[in-house]
């Protein structure tokens, strides 16, 4: 479907070239796109875009001054697409902690179709791959439309391959949705709204927004006014410095508080932003460190009870010290990992396996219908070691028939449970889905240790939209791991080391709540409280019945194995929404339909 946008879009510009200006301009041919590019794929959006759909190429033309045209005979089949040309742009970008929610507001003309016709009109969002659209609006002739769930996806969490109509994504990170008849020479006002997890690494927070317009969208009048705003409020209510790092744009600080700050950039411009938004910043904080956040549930909730989010910032990870890892990968070699899937697993995995430290030791297990064990003892992660796994991965990493995860997840386990002095983990990737997830869950929750002990972790990563994606999250939770995904094959890589870094990077383990035995009706989510790794913060929510208690202690084991308690600030929550960021990943895989109103 990317191929087939990306065509559709090169038409359009090539038929566009039948719009004449007067003595302002023609629309500017697009640039070439990078050697390195893939040209299939060259003419996907890179900011939010609106296009003309072109069934019948007669149509095009210049609504304010028409021109002789020649006449076109047949239609477009499929239609071209014409990016419209744009005359505002509006970001604004509200953080906390890991969640950004992103609003972003524009103007754009139907330049390119005869008054007295119209077509269709296409909206193109590309947003994060853990991002969520949150809702459209549309304003146009009079007439003013917003989007209306109607599709989900199955109850495994699958999404929907069926390519979108209305409204729908049409590649994993780039959401469409169509705006029926608009007439030529219309101004359409559009806002997109959509939230997205802010990336942590090396102690930074780091946002990063789509926002590199092409030439041709820029007016052709030269007289045409063009303004563009940027606003970025920050909260993370931990009542300590913030320190701004990078920012992309010339945006001034407009706000500073303890835990906050704010930053405006609002101009009139000579063309569009032709640069990514990227704006991260650092919470000034040399030790673990966390707050709980009360609210109460709003008038509209079905659930009555109130409401808490608590987070937990790992600090400077220069003063930490990471637990030694016990790790065993399981890796999918089913049919289905034929090519460039199991290529790319492979090299994620050697890649994770350079990267063990040598007091670190690792096992490999392949399955589909069968199961290869590399060794039948965990090896420490020596340099002679990884070599021969990469010849064992080399040799046995070929695609076969079946997929059979729980024969070599519950070997794994076995191999990991008597394991002290580190923590246990197994890594498993898979593509496909199983008839017997239940009782893999129920196995696996049976196998967990409770106590002081460090029971396995169990870090689960999805390949694809036809995979068990609930089913990975499920196992994921229930064995204090994390869950991660790559719906596009081309982030395989990158997506499975950063979940394989944040394994690797374990700081507080066996974390516990302490004082919460008093409160009626408590529902905590994850229930299996994960370990504080240094590449990210942890986040719990919850709800509860009673008075929470004015101190909270959170325990944990730390890397030495000593114990490590830290008070938690308790406060009403203000500036934060906590209902919406807890549930602000819930839309992932709906459809939308608009809805005149």
């Amino acid at each position: 479907m990317a191929v087939d946008f990306s065509k559709a879009v090169d038409d359009g510009l090539k038929l566009s070239k039948r719009i004449y200006f007067v003595k302002d301009r023609a629309v500017s041919p697009p640039k070439p796109p990078p050697p390195m590019a893939r040209w299939a794929t060259a003419f996907l959006p890179s900011a939010p875009m609106v296009y003309a759909v072109i069934s019948d190429p007669g149509i095009v033309d210049n609504p304010d001054i028409s021109s002789y045209q020649p006449h076109v005979y047949g239609r477009c089949d499929p239609p071209a697409l014409i990016p419209l040309q744009m005359n505002a742009i509006e970001m604004e970008a509200d953080c906390y902690h890991e969640t950004a929610f992103v609003t972003v507001s524009g103007t754009w003309r139907l330049h390119c179709v005869m008054g007295s016709r119209s077509c269709d009109c296409r909206i193109a969002v590309p947003v994060s791959h853990q991002g969520s659209i949150l809702g459209v609006e549309v304003s146009v002739s009079r007439k003013s439309y917003s989007t209306q769930l109607v599709v989900m996806g199955d109850e495994n969490g699958n999404q929907n391959s069926a390519p979108p109509q209305n409204g729908g994504f049409l590649i994993p990170n780039i959401f469409t949705l169509t705006i029926p008849q608009v007439d030529g020479g219309s101004n359409l006002s559009i806002k997109v709204r959509w939230s997205q997890k802010i990336v942590y690494s090396k102690g930074q927070f780091s946002l990063n927004v789509p926002f590199t317009f092409p030439d041709f969208v820029n007016p052709a009048g030269k007289r045409i006014s063009k303004r563009e705003k940027i606003q970025i409020n920050v909260d993370a209510v931990t009542g300590v410095e913030l320190l701004c790092k990078t920012i992309s744009h010339p945006l001034k600080e407009v706000r500073r508080h303890a835990g906050s700050m704010g930053f405006l950039y609002d101009s009139d411009v000579l063309s569009w932003s032709k640069v990514d938004f990227s704006f991260s910043y650092a919470v000034s904080s040399s030790h673990i460190n966390g707050g709980v956040l009360l609210e109460s549930a709003s008038v509209q909730d079905f659930d009555e009870r109130e409401m808490f989010y608590m987070y937990l910032s790992p600090g400077d990870i220069q003063s930490h010290k990471v637990f030694k890892k016990d790790i065993i990968f399981i890796i999918d070699i089913s049919g289905s990992m034929r090519g460039k899937l199991i290529e790319d697993t492979k090299n994620a995995l050697l890649t994770a396996l350079s990267k063990l430290n040598h007091d670190d030791s690792f096992n490999i297990l392949a399955f589909n219908g069968e199961t290869y064990l590399f060794s039948k003892a965990m090896d420490l992660a020596s340099g002679d070691a990884v070599e021969r796994a990469t010849e064992w991965i080399n040799t046995n990493f070929i695609a076969g028939s079946g997929t059979n995860i729980s024969h070599p997840l519950n070997t794994a386990i076995e191999m990991l449970s008597n394991i002290q002095s580190s923590v246990p983990i197994v890594f498993l990737v898979t593509d496909g889905t199983v008839e017997d997830e239940r009782q893999i869950c129920a196995m696996v929750k049976n196998r967990m240790i409770n106590g002081e002990s460090i029971c396995p972790r169990i870090y689960t990563f999805g390949i694809g939209s036809f995979c068990n994606h609930y089913f990975l999250r499920m196992l994921a939770m229930i064995g204090r791991g994390q869950y991660d995904a790559a719906l596009d094959v081309d982030l395989i890589e990158p997506r499975m080391l950063t979940l394989f870094d944040k394994a690797s990077s374990l700081i507080l383990a066996n974390i516990k709540m302490d004082t919460l035995d008093d409160l009626d009706d408590l529902e905590v989510y994850p229930p299996h409280i994960p370990d504080l790794s240094s590449e990210g913060p942890l986040i719990l929510s919850g709800r509860y019945r009673g008075n929470f208690p004015k101190t909270l202690k959170v325990k944990g084991i730390l890397a030495d194995f000593s114990n490590f308690v830290v008070d938690m600030k308790i406060q009403n929550a203000k500036d934060i929404p906590v209902q919406k960021v807890k549930y602000s990943t819930t839309l992932a895989y709906l459809k939308f339909k608009f809805s005149c109103i």
